[in-house]
């Protein structure tokens, strides 16, 4: 007896793969490489010994002042980042070029965030000292982790609708509490120097 190997399996349809629901590893993944991330940065930021500076920009006074206008450049690109996404998704009207904005937006925002993020860790490390130096030392390990996330699920395809506005949300909220309790408190305790 031969059997045909192209023969189709009786009784059984073949699934149609454009019907198929994402599987969880398609949110598995990115959860737990956002996790990752984000305790990874933690627990290095917590067992490293802070070196106490990590850079200085010719024309500031101090390295806090490099990284608050950093944080401020990077949350500005951020907003413009938010701002772009209403527009891609039909919130807000806007020019046929609103998707390139987005994506560059974010670019820039995350580009300019990691030598804040460089400089926190090194120089200063995972703080829990008062409140608010705990909730940007663990928001700022999250904002990254939440980025990753967020890039990872950007090449999936079949998601809900609501997931990618549902972690970029989450990625704006972060580094806004992140701008909050670093950059402005930074402005409003030593004044806006560069």
């Amino acid at each position: 007896m031969t059997v045909d190997p192209n023969a189709a399996t009786q009784g059984f349809p073949t699934p149609d793969p454009a019907h198929r629901r994402p599987g969880a590893a398609r949110y598995l993944v990115p959860a737990l490489v956002a996790g990752a991330v984000a305790v990874g940065l933690g627990v290095y930021g917590k067992a490293h010994d802070p070196e106490g500076t990590a850079f200085n920009l010719a024309g500031f006074n101090s390295t806090g002042a490099v990284k608050s206008w950093m944080a401020t450049a990077a949350m500005g690109f951020a907003v413009v980042q938010f701002v772009s996404a209403l527009m891609v998704y039909g919130r807000l009207p806007g020019p046929s070029w609103s998707g390139v904005l987005h994506r560059w937006s974010g670019r820039i925002a995350f580009l300019v965030a990691v030598p804040v993020a460089v400089h926190c860790l090194y120089a200063l490390g995972y703080q829990t000292y008062e409140p608010r130096v705990l909730w940007h030392s663990a928001l700022g390990c999250f904002f990254f982790g939440a980025f990753s996330a967020k890039m990872l699920l950007l090449r999936s395809e079949r998601l809900p609708g609501w997931t990618l506005p549902v972690v970029g949300g989450l990625v704006f909220a972060a580094l806004t509490v992140v701008w909050l309790t670093s950059a402005l408190w930074f402005f409003r305790t030593f004044g806006v120097t560069t």
